[in-house]
């Protein structure tokens, strides 16, 4: 216990899913966090995303460790609204230690199928909602002169390349470069910049019909488990998916000094997917 005690970690995507799962488990290890979540539908986007709702659980579960928690409703597509919440954490908090840039959303279709909705969508909220991100919380970090972590959620498929995915692997590759970039330039004021890069994770995002139809065209009904049969032979494990956990003691463990020298590294999260 205790490893990221008396840090403030600020989590987009923060409602539920891998966000939630960062929130509570950075707060078990001694964080104060901070939660942003857009809580809207995108029209392009094939399942149901996070609501006010969410949100709220995620709220009442990090209070539930002990540890403060704010709150806000704000999408990443907009700096302004990402400019506020990390003004609001400064006035509850005095500092941000910890980042997960976690936001993101997929979708599948063939990429000459793909409209430019589509696309830009993905690339909006995967890629320019990390930089959005990073715009917002560095400045004040450097001018903190206490180094930090941030932690920017690609994928494995920024890694290998799956068909129906164009947009989401262009996103994930692109947040892979800005990591190392990133990692380059804020490695003389102490902060280190990372990726995790799972492959497919036990969330709303992965358990829903327009992603079972996807691994099961054949069937009338595909379900989970449909999806676990079909997923666990893509990797030498032979699991059909990671938890949102694992994910969690992979951003905690970047999070933490027991990584203070680990900077511009992609992390799988993917039971040997990529081998």
């Amino acid at each position: 216990m205790g490893r990221v005690e008396g840090k403030v970690a600020l989590i987009t995507g923060g409602a539920r899913g891998q966000g939630r799962s960062h929130a509570v488990r950075l707060a078990e290890e001694g964080a104060d966090i901070v939660i942003l979540d857009a809580c809207s539908q995108i029209d392009s986007v094939p399942y149901p995303l996070a609501t006010e709702v969410d949100l709220k659980e995620t709220e009442r579960l990090v209070a539930a460790t002990g540890r403060r928690v704010l709150s806000r409703v704000a999408d990443v597509r907009d700096q302004a609204q990402l400019d506020a919440v990390v003004a609001d954490a400064y006035n509850e908090f005095g500092r941000i230690d910890i980042v997960s840039a976690n936001a993101g959303i997929v979708g599948f279709r063939p990429t000459w199928e793909l409209t430019d909705t589509e696309w830009q969508d993905m690339l909006d909220v995967n890629l320019t909602g990390a930089f959005h991100t990073i715009k917002a919380v560095v400045p004040p970090m450097i001018e903190a002169g206490c180094g930090g972590s941030i932690v920017i959620t690609s994928s494995i498929q920024a890694m290998l390349g799956s068909g129906n995915i164009a947009h989401y692997n262009a996103s994930k590759s692109g947040v892979m470069g800005l990591m190392r970039t990133l990692a380059t330039e804020l490695g003389p004021h102490g902060i280190r910049v990372n990726t995790v890069n799972p492959s497919a994770v036990e969330t709303p995002m992965l358990h829903n019909e327009a992603t079972f139809r996807i691994f099961g065209p054949d069937l009338e009904n595909p379900g989970p488990q449909d999806l676990w049969e079909r997923s666990k032979d893509r990797n030498p494990m032979g699991v059909g998916w990671v938890s949102p956990e694992d994910l969690s003691n992979a951003v905690l463990f970047l999070a933490s000094d027991e990584s203070r020298f680990i900077t511009g590294v992609a992390l799988p999260i993917d039971a040997g997917v990529r081998l």
